[in-house]
């Protein structure tokens, strides 16, 4: 499934292989554990490109047969240069396929191969594997992914390219009000309207979830630890699926009458409680921020 040579961190990761083995599955999972991606770039722009000043993170630069003026000789050119610069370390990943699950893919999803338009996508297929040989040759690391699902090879380039770190989904937590809908792009949305409400005690109104006075109202309702507990075992057990499922981010919402008291609360401690889980943990208080945007902080139920 995967050939593994002894590599170091790379600086610029060049992606190939014949087209329909999963060369753009591999370069959206560079781009999710943090790579700056560019596809399809002409070759004879990526000179002047990796001459250009230092980029702040890694590039992965996909490269096949659609990139204008492709050359196998002048990419390997290029790659030999890369090789010999103090100042870069590149890595060529080359997704490769056999040649019977090329012709099913193909046949599965109906598209024409491009350098074979007119024709049988095996002509093709074979064309470009003779074509790209000598730099199936040069690879540092190689994956076939005969058998594989986008998960899996996923999985793959987060062992070659990933941090190790066990920690790459990004959790956002928000709070927000009713009133005015859910936010967008949430994937869990928790209701926290049946917890007692600070809004009726005048010392509080005027506070938010992130008081300690108004945190500690909210923790003295009965249900309040049960339900805190059932939803934090709950979340302990979906991060871990969706990050292997390869999502590299996940929202939930927490919503309230007013989006000031108890939704603020509960995403005040989720949060801490996540992030001292070892999460990488960020939070959003909608109707606070859009409060303090307009310059007002009045209550709200």
């Amino acid at each position: 499934m995967t050939e593994k040579t002894e590599t170091t961190a790379p600086t610029v990761v060049l992606v190939t292989g014949p087209s329909g083995a999963g060369r753009s599955t591999a370069i959206n999972a560079l781009e999710d554990l943090g790579y700056e991606v560019i596809d399809n770039l002409p070759l004879s722009l990526l000179p002047r490109l990796l001459d250009g000043p230092p980029p702040s993170r890694p590039l992965a630069l996909g490269l096949d047969v659609r990139n204008r003026d492709f050359g196998v000789n002048a990419l390997i050119e290029i790659i030999d240069q890369l090789s010999a610069r103090p100042d870069h370390e590149p890595q060529v990943l080359y997704v490769d396929a056999d040649e019977e699950e090329l012709v099913r893919r193909y046949s599965e999803t109906r598209r024409r191969h491009p350098l074979a338009p007119a024709g049988p996508p095996l002509v093709g297929i074979s064309q470009e594997r003779e074509l790209l040989m000598p730099l199936r040759g040069r690879a540092d690391v190689l994956i076939n992914t005969t058998g594989l699902s986008p998960h899996d090879l996923r999985a793959e380039i987060d062992r070659w390219f990933g941090t190790g770190d066990g920690r790459k989904l990004g959790v956002t937590l928000h709070s927000f009000s009713y009133k005015r809908g859910l936010p967008r792009g949430l994937d869990i949305v928790m209701d926290c309207r049946f917890l007692r409400n600070p809004h009726w005690d005048p010392d509080l109104r005027a506070l938010d979830g992130r008081d300690p006075a108004v945190a500690d109202y909210v923790a003295q309702d009965a249900r309040f630890e049960a339900f805190f507990e059932r939803v934090k075992s709950l979340i302990d057990l979906l991060l871990p699926a969706h990050k292997d499922e390869g999502k590299t981010h996940l929202s939930i919402g927490f919503g309230c009458t007013g989006g000031q008291h108890r939704s603020v609360a509960i995403t005040e401690r989720m949060a801490s409680a996540l992030a001292q889980d070892g999460w990488q943990v960020s939070k959003r208080h909608r109707e606070i921020e859009r409060r303090e945007a307009q310059g007002s902080k009045g209550p709200q139920v």
